[in-house]
């Protein structure tokens, strides 16, 4: 049972890995071509890349997780038209929140400016974050799209979809920013059309294969607008703990500016955040297989195969933690010169890897945790402790250590590895004494009352109780 188990994951996680490497690898290329531009476009760019994670990429995300477990669970239960609605909905909900985002990013110069940034640098990132807009319409578009896919186990066509986008990538990348000289809108513009790629892929793979679900089966436009507290019971809470991890990061970021060497420890820090970026494929792709497997067993009333999914996917998560433990500590003195020749910055990036390498060790299992956590329909559970564990345990910490105890840039990186344990200590501590038994009436509750109530806006006060 167990090696069926492991292979199940695999077939969901493994295309997950990949899909994951081929969208960071825009990113990649995107910093080449900002790069040639000069330093103050590569700056620019980097600027509006952070603010638009913080302000739309996040969100999106957060909010897009709160159909998965409906999803997962309806799957499960074999009410597959319960996955058409939730698609619909969560659609119409991002759509509606790139508004008010659009609208932001148009006049963000005075928020840059507020916070300090050169004049030249804010010109640059604002013209990226408007041509950046048409990237953050698709992307709504492309994270139910995904989820919907997903939570039926099918995620090679997501693969499928990423290798032809990332071909395409370089070229439109040439042919926009270089040959059409559009230099930083033209860069903006060949993310969207990575994304706009990604999408069409999919859309192509819905309407000529016979095998899925048809995310536009059951649309109607009176059905749009009812029964919409069950996905926002849950979207609330996901919006809420993915913006709190996101937003640690960049919250390092401002911390490192206020430390003797800005420089160095920025440039650090950035490595530094590109290679923990790198490991948490890994994990955070587990995460995806492991929610969709627990919330598929749960949705079919297997209590038992849902607790050994977690234990299974746990066990491999904390595997893959300690040998990505091994691995910094191995290469913590020729890493950095993959990115740099700075000595400095060179001195802080070998300080940190072994550091990095236990935060990781708490990280991977504690992102398991989360996906299985999401297949339970538990996203305020995880949103507290995400609120615990990083901003009442971790920041203090890293504020103690970095600059009472002047510990400098290290401690910045201790405050990190106390909220990831804290954070999974807590997450342990719910699973152990979870009640799978109970957790199969939740999601026959959950899936019943959006496919035959809904009309039923109070399902929080009754599904997201505290842990049985």
């Amino acid at each position: 049972m167990m090696g069926e188990e492991v292979q199940a994951l695999g077939k969901i996680a493994g295309p997950i890995v990949m899909t994951t490497l081929l969208i960071y690898s825009r990113s990649v290329i995107s910093m080449l071509f900002l790069g040639r531009l000069g330093k103050t476009e590569l700056a620019g760019g980097a600027l509006a890349i952070a603010f638009g994670n913080i302000t739309g990429n996040s969100i999106l995300k957060g909010l897009s997780t709160g159909m998965e477990p409906i999803c997962c669970q309806a799957y499960g239960a074999k009410r597959y038209s319960v996955l058409s609605q939730m698609f619909q909905k969560t659609l119409c909900l991002l759509l509606l929140v790139s508004i008010p985002i659009s609208v932001l990013w148009l006049f963000v110069d005075p928020i840059f400016q507020w916070l300090g940034q050169d004049p030249d640098i804010t010109k640059v990132a604002k013209v990226y974050m408007i041509f950046s807009i048409p990237e953050l319409l698709a992307q709504a578009h492309l994270y139910p799209l995904r989820i919907f896919l997903r939570t039926q186990g099918l995620t090679s066509p997501l693969t499928i979809a990423a290798t032809f986008s990332a071909v395409l990538h370089l070229p439109i990348n040439y042919f926009l920013a270089t040959y059409m000289k559009l230099g930083v809108k033209g860069i903006a513009l060949s993310i969207a059309f990575n994304t706009v790629n990604l999408n069409l892929g999919l859309i192509i793979y819905l309407i000529v294969s016979e095998k899925p679900l048809k995310p536009w089966h059951g649309a109607t436009f009176i059905s749009v607008f009812q029964g919409w507290g069950p996905l926002l019971s849950l979207a609330l809470p996901s919006l809420i703990s993915v913006c709190l991890e996101w937003w640690w990061y960049e919250i390092m970021l401002f911390l490192c500016g206020l430390l003797s060497n800005p420089q160095a420890s920025l440039a650090a820090m950035g490595i530094l955040i590109q290679t923990t970026g790198l490991l948490y494929v890994v994990p955070i792709s587990l995460s995806g297989g492991l929610t969709t497997r627990v919330g598929h067993a749960l949705g079919a009333g297997q209590p038992s195969r849902a607790q050994w999914t977690a234990i299974i996917g746990l066990s491999v998560a904390f595997a893959f933690g300690l040998s990505a433990l091994t691995f910094m500590t191995v290469v913590r003195s020729v890493w950095g010169k993959l990115f740099t020749d700075e000595s400095q910055t060179l001195d802080l990036v070998s300080a940190a890897l072994p550091v990095l390498g236990l935060c990781e060790l708490g990280n991977s299992p504690q992102t398991a945790a989360c996906g299985v956590l999401t297949g339970t329909a538990r996203p305020k559970l995880g949103a507290r402790i995400n609120l615990f564990a990083f901003y009442l345990i971790g920041l203090p910490v890293a504020i103690l250590i970095t600059f009472v105890y002047n510990v400098g840039f290290l401690g910045l990186w201790f405050g990190l590895l106390s909220a990831q344990f804290s954070c999974l200590f807590m997450m342990g501590y719910a699973l152990i004494h979870t009640d799978w038994r109970y957790q199969i009436k939740r999601a026959e509750e959950l899936t019943l009352a959006v496919e035959e109530r809904p009309d039923r806006d109070d399902l929080e006060s009754d599904l997201l109780i505290t842990v049985p």
